[in-house]
């Protein structure tokens, strides 16, 4: 029996170009000038020296911009980044830049899921304020509500059983009653090895024959009944 559902955002509730075209472009451009402007300031400047840390070397600012901007090319699943870009997205979704984009189905099913009394959990690699940002400034309003807790990097690599184990473990239920959804195969590959259910959420359609995961095209195809 399925008692929570645990979801990825990028590719799964929200489209990729999204987060590609919009949201890593906007925190590019702004890195700059943001690490300028509030490096005195305790939340920025622990991230600051997480980067330090994380490079093994002493760094300026400018050091730190360089490495932070390499990164967002790179795609990085680095906390420190995924903090700052987060802290940078907020001004673009409260001055109305953009709002969050989630896909229709998605959070039709969540609204569903939530009234049925399904505990709903967000696992993405994009920082926890980020993830509320996005869902707090989304397209169809805000969906903050619908959620019992977020969970990124901190907890650990997405592609680790590691982090499905612990994430299990605050949740409270044992992992075979909590659902988690994805399009990487690896993570849920991952999810599986920790004994949650899982289901690939595959926006193109294709379909795979040599996969241990159930395959949808989006969330109206989701069964949570056994």
């Amino acid at each position: 029996m399925i008692r929570a559902v645990l979801t990825d955002i990028e590719g799964t509730t929200s489209s990729l170009s999204f987060v590609k075209d919009v949201l890593f472009p906007y925190a590019r451009e702004r890195m700059s000038k943001f690490v300028r402007e509030h490096a005195g300031e305790a939340a920025v400047g622990e991230q600051l020296d997480a980067v330090r840390a994380e490079q093994g070397r002493p760094m300026t600012d400018i050091d730190v911009v360089q490495c932070l901007v390499h990164w967002i090319d790179e795609d990085k699943k680095v906390t420190a980044l995924k903090v700052l870009q987060g802290m940078i997205w907020e001004a673009g979704y409260r001055g109305g830049d953009f709002t969050g984009h989630v896909y229709e189905d998605a959070v039709r099913n969540l609204r569903q899921w939530h009234r049925q009394g399904i505990k709903l959990y967000v696992f993405s690699s994009g920082s926890v304020y980020a993830q509320q940002l996005l869902f707090a400034h989304s397209d169809a309003g805000d969906l903050t509500p619908l959620f019992s807790s977020y969970y990124d990097t901190r907890v650990g690599a997405k592609r680790q059983s590691d982090a499905y184990v612990a994430i299990a473990h605050d949740i409270g239920l044992p992992p075979s009653e909590i659902l988690f959804l994805s399009d990487i195969e690896e993570e849920l590959d991952a999810a599986q090895v920790a004994m949650m259910r899982t289901v690939w959420v595959r926006r193109d359609g294709r379909r795979r024959s040599d996969t241990a995961h159930i395959q949808v095209s989006d969330f109206d195809a989701v069964q949570l009944a056994d």
